[in-house]
């Protein structure tokens, strides 16, 4: 008999098999021997792919590896909590005309926590029947307000938890919230807000985080405070999606409750830890402090590679760069930081390298020891910590510093902020080439008068928001060329003003005003620079073909592709994946995400649309990179591009997100795996043929 993991994966494997590709594919030639050793090299996991009319995989619960398999639950458990699961579901379809529906997603959360640990045999410990239970008695109790036009938890004070709908994927993600005892009697105050990023937890499923976030207040709850814990779409050490779910529960809570963006601090331990060394290296502006316990903080180090380094391709080496906190210490000029480790815990590491790579930058970590503990908290190392913090806190991030500094390289990270905090931020909009360093040092001393110092920036701009101190200026200084601009007044009635200034093709700075509106330069900006992961980290669709492929091998290695991406979305980022058949992609699917499209210009029809405004040529012959031409029916090129049809989302071709096996193991091997583009050989395991980073104006090098 099958487990019902395997049933899910068998029938979400077939449903995305084209009709009209099951007739091609065969078990009994050496060709789909091949292909079927392909694909599981390729991916990397137990699914052992079945060749025959239709395709099926049976795959066990672990995958992936993550989550791991579940315990076997009594069936007249598994009975009654279906049973609850579904009225809760019927009950939160029948909400959804009503006048609070903006709210259903805080009853969602509940059901998706129990129907989720159901489908896909997630229960790991005897008492979470019971917490199941629980979560299914909270929801219906939240329906039943609802219903009756009340939301008593949106004034509750202690342990609340929320939940909201995530642009990336439309599914329902939740949160745990600690409200201060003080907001019963004063909800108009805006106050200040923690966010702590829990640790790894491979059983860290919605049922146990919800569970978890209603029973534990956690390590730190500062008075008048709100704590956000975000759930971070499980253990990905808040990055790819775990990053955006940061910022997508900060902007839901801010929906509810008054926060002072001047006031938010940022804590984490263990893979926490290592979530709060990203955040704060690439988000400098959000925050007022940030305090890391432990984690890591880069790749090659903490992985003790070695000799090893040099078998890791260059491609993903470079990629490193895109977390790595060490080549993001820069940033750490205007963000007051303390770091705590246990003296015994290994994972001082993070601390050590991060300590290293500051004083290389001129700056001092402080640092707050545990004496003679390894990898926890102590009494005196966690009110040493919270002092820090506090009085980091209470200084803010105002007055605006005289001097700003920003590291970046990508322009994913090139800003000091996410556009949440206000003040005086810094962002660079064009590179002269990515996965180098690039610098950009503005000093304000004179305020009338700016000296700037780029190193590969070719664009930036400067803004400053109504609530800092006003600001006149009337000349600039940028790498030593001096340009007059019309006074700028930074500082007015709920607007910012911005300073903006771009490169020319001779090295010459020019002043420009804000952009607006229109054509869009084929250049790599903020938002779309790739790499391939990228297309993942914002709202995209899957684009399914119906059609039938140019070559059978290379057809049955796409359906077992799409079924592979979205398992492992679900398994390792906790959301359903937008599917569609190509022939269903509307004009609004469009513009509203990055395209996922898997196929051929034959099988695919979004893809004939755009093939031939594509850098790589795909033929049923052959498949084409620069001057290079490989075979058709063996190859398979996956790459990332700027949206043809919409030029400000893009377009990935036949691949899901690259870390996925990888992801199974430590969080610190949670980089991407591919760049911009590569081509791969199927009857060859999958090799990666050639692989590769599209130059600043999205061109083959």
């Amino acid at each position: 008999m099958k487990t019902r993991s395997e049933e899910i994966c068998s029938h979400e494997l077939t449903q995305v098999v084209p009709v009209a590709l099951r007739p091609e594919v065969r078990t009994d030639s050496p060709r789909s021997a091949r292909l079927a050793t392909s694909v599981a090299r390729w991916f990397g996991t137990d699914c052992l792919v079945l060749l025959a009319l239709s395709v099926t995989c049976v795959c066990h619960a672990a995958s992936t590896g993550v989550p791991p398999p579940g315990i076997a639950i009594a069936e007249k458990d598994r009975a009654e909590l279906r049973a609850g699961a579904d009225t809760l579901a019927l009950e939160i379809n029948s909400l959804r005309s009503s006048n609070l529906r903006a709210l259903i997603p805080d009853v969602e959360i509940f059901h998706k926590a129990v129907d989720w640990a159901l489908r896909y045999d997630e229960f790991y410990r005897s008492n979470e029947v019971a917490l199941a239970r629980a979560l299914l008695e909270r929801g219906m109790e939240r329906a039943r307000e609802l219903r009756a036009g009340k939301a008593s938890w949106l004034t509750a004070t202690g342990l609340v938890v929320r939940g909201y709908v995530s642009r990336i994927d439309g599914s329902v993600q939740p949160y745990g919230l600690v409200v201060p005892a003080t907001f019963a009697t004063d909800k108009e105050k805006a106050r200040r807000l923690d966010v702590w990023l829990h640790g790894r937890d491979n059983n860290l499923t919605e049922l146990k985080f919800i569970s978890d976030r209603q029973r534990s207040y956690g390590e730190f709850t500062p008075a008048d405070t709100f704590v956000l814990h975000p759930y971070g779409r499980y253990c990905n050490a808040f990055k790819f999606a775990g990053e955006t779910d940061v910022f997508e529960a900060m902007e839901h809570v801010k929906k509810s409750y008054r926060i002072d963006d001047r006031r938010i601090a940022l804590r984490g331990f263990s893979m926490g830890g290592a979530g709060a060394w990203h955040l704060a290296a690439h988000h400098p502006g959000v925050w007022a402090v940030a305090a890391p316990g432990a984690g890591f903080a880069e790749t090659a180090e903490y992985q003790k590679l070695g000799a090893n380094r040099a078998k890791v391709p260059a491609w993903e080496q470079k990629l490193w760069q895109l977390y790595d906190a060490t080549d993001y210490a820069a940033n750490f000029a205007n963000l007051p930081v303390v770091a705590y480790n246990g003296t015994d815990d290994p994972q001082r590491q993070a601390a050590d390298v991060m300590e290293h790579a500051m004083k290389a930058e001129g700056l001092t970590l402080p640092r707050v020891w545990g004496t003679n503990v390894g990898h926890k908290y102590t009494p005196e190392g966690k009110k040493e910590v919270s002092r820090f913090v506090d009085d980091a806190v209470m200084r803010g991030q105002e007055p605006a510093p005289a001097r700003l500094r920003l590291s970046t390289r990508t322009l994913r990270y090139g800003t000091t902020g996410s556009g949440i905090s206000p003040g005086t931020s810094l962002a660079i909009t064009a590179l002269r080439e990515h996965w180098k360093r690039a610098d950009l040092e503005v000093d304000m001393s004179d305020a009338e008068n700016w000296l700037i110092r780029t190193t590969n920036v070719t664009a930036f701009s400067i803004s400053q928001s109504l609530m800092t101190m006003p600001r006149f200026v009337r000349a600039v200084k940028v790498d030593g060329q001096e340009l007059a601009v019309a006074p700028v007044v930074f500082a007015r009635a709920n607007v910012s003003s911005r300073l903006t200034l771009r490169q020319d093709a001779t090295g010459r700075w020019h002043t420009q005003p804000p952009a607006l509106p229109g054509p869009v330069q084929k250049q790599k900006r903020p938002g779309l620079q790739g790499p391939i992961d990228d297309a993942f980290m914002d709202s995209f669709l899957i684009v399914r073909p119906t059609g039938r492929t140019q070559n059978t091998q290379i057809g049955a290695w796409v359906s077992a592709a799409i079924a592979k991406t979205t398992n492992d979305w679900r398994a390792q980022f906790r959301g359903d994946a937008r599917v569609k058949d190509d022939l269903q992609v509307s004009d609004a699917d469009i513009v509203a995400h990055n395209l996922v499209v898997f196929g051929d210009p034959q099988s695919n029809r979004v893809l004939a649309r755009i093939a031939d405004k594509l850098p790589i040529a795909w033929t049923a012959d052959s498949v084409r990179v620069g001057d290079q031409k490989f075979a058709a029916a063996t190859h398979v090129p996956v790459f990332i591009f700027p949206n043809p049809l919409n030029p400000q989302r893009y377009v990935v071709l036949n691949s899901g997100f690259t870390f996925a096996a990888a992801g199974t193991a430590s969080n610190a091997q949670q980089t991407p795996k591919l760049p911009d583009y590569a081509l791969l050989d199927v009857e060859q395991g999958g090799a990666v043929v050639l692989a590769d980073f599209f130059d600043e104006q999205w061109k083959l090098k």
